[in-house]
C-alpha cells in the first residue's frame, strides 16, 4: 500500500519576507514552497520575476496580502545584461534565435547618447511572451503557437539607467522602472538604437518599491532555519505600506475599527494612513475633509 506524506497544518501566520528568488523556477513555485516552509493558511507575491530571472520577489502571508498591490503597483530595481548581435522569439535566451545583425563598434559615449533616449516616460509595445490577456486568454499561449497579434504601446517610466559595464557585443545595465516595464523589450529596443538586435542573457530584481534585496534570504537558507528561526526574518503585515502616515486611533475606539466603523479624529485630511492601537497596527483608513477616520483595510491580527 502506498505510503502518503502526513498533510500539513496550515497556521494563520501574517507578515512579509524578502525572498532571493533562483534561477529555473517560477515565481509561483516559490511562493508555494516559501507557504509550506511557514505552514501559512494565505500567501501571494508581489510582481512575477520569470524562470529566467532572479532576485527580490517579496512573499506576503496572510494578512500581508491585503497590502501586496501597494507593492505590484511600486517602482522596480534590475541589473540586467544585454547580448548583442541577435534577436529571439522570447527576448531571452529561452527563446530561438531569429534575426542577426553585426554589432557595430561600440563605446562609452555611443552607448550614453542611446541610454538618453531612454530616460523618462517612453512608450512600450508589450511581448507576445508576456501574461497580457486577449479575450481571455495569456499572450504567452498564442505566441507558443505561432500567434501574432497587435499590441498598443503603453506608456512606462524609466526613472533611472546606467550603464554599469560593456564587452563589443553585450552591455551591462542598472534599470529602475514604473510598475508594467518590460525588461526585454526595453533590452530589445535599445539594441535596434545601437544598431543591431539584442536579448537578455541575465536579469536581477534588487529593489521592489522601499524594499532591498537581501541576498542570503534564499530558499535554501530557509530550509535550514527552524520554524522559529523563519518567523524572526518575517516583516510586519504592514510593511508594503509603511512609509504611509502613522497615526493612532482615537481612544476607545480600536474595537470600532476593527468592526470596519468610522470615528471622529482630529487631524487632517489624508487620503492614507495606518491606523495603530499602541504598538499594535489595526488596518489602513482615509481621514476625511470632516475629519472622519475611514477604514479602507483590517488587520486581523492574532
Amino acid at each position: 500500500m502506498k505510503k502518503t506524506s502526513p498533510k500539513i497544518q496550515r497556521r494563520p501566520i501574517s507578515g512579509v519576507f524578502l525572498l532571493n528568488k533562483p534561477l529555473g523556477i517560477s515565481s509561483n513555485a516559490a511562493l508555494q514552497k516559501v507557504r509550506w516552509l511557514y505552514r501559512a493558511q494565505k500567501a501571494g507575491h508581489t510582481g512575477a520575476l520569470d524562470p529566467l530571472a532572479s532576485g527580490l520577489l517579496p512573499i506576503c502571508l496572510g494578512e500581508a496580502t491585503k497590502f501586496s498591490h501597494y507593492l505590484l503597483d511600486s517602482t522596480k530595481r534590475y541589473l540586467t545584461t544585454i547580448h548583442l548581435g541577435h534577436s529571439t522569439t522570447t527576448g531571452d535566451v529561452e527563446g530561438e534565435v531569429l534575426l542577426e545583425q553585426a554589432v557595430p563598434a561600440l563605446t562609452e559615449e555611443k552607448i550614453a547618447q542611446v541610454l538618453a533616449k531612454f530616460f523618462g516616460d517612453i512608450q512600450q509595445v508589450p511581448p507576445m511572451y508576456s501574461a497580457l490577456k486577449k479575450e481571455g486568454r495569456p499572450l504567452y499561449e498564442l505566441a507558443r503557437k505561432g500567434i501574432e497579434i497587435e499590441r498598443e504601446a503603453r506608456p512606462i517610466h524609466i526613472y533611472a539607467i546606467e550603464l554599469l559595464s560593456f564587452t563589443e557585443n553585450s552591455i551591462t545595465l542598472d534599470v529602475t522602472c514604473s510598475k508594467g516595464t518590460y525588461i526585454r523589450v526595453l533590452g530589445e529596443d535599445i539594441a535596434q538604437a545601437l544598431g543591431t538586435y539584442g536579448h537578455l542573457t541575465y536579469l536581477h530584481r534588487i529593489k521592489t518599491g522601499h524594499f532591498d534585496l537581501i541576498p542570503s534570504y534564499t530558499i535554501e537558507y530557509l530550509e535550514n532555519l527552524t520554524e522559529q528561526e523563519r518567523e524572526a526574518l518575517l516583516l510586519p503585515a504592514y510593511a508594503p505600506v509603511d512609509h504611509f502616515l502613522k497615526v493612532q486611533v482615537p481612544e476607545g475606539r480600536a474595537e470600532y475599527f476593527s468592526r470596519g466603523m468610522e470615528s471622529n479624529i482630529e487631524h487632517a485630511a489624508e487620503a492614507q494612513v495606518l491606523v495603530f492601537d499602541g504598538e499594535k497596527c489595526l488596518g489602513l483608513a482615509e481621514i476625511t475633509e470632516r475629519n472622519r477616520l475611514v477604514p479602507k483595510r483590517v488587520l486581523n491580527l492574532e
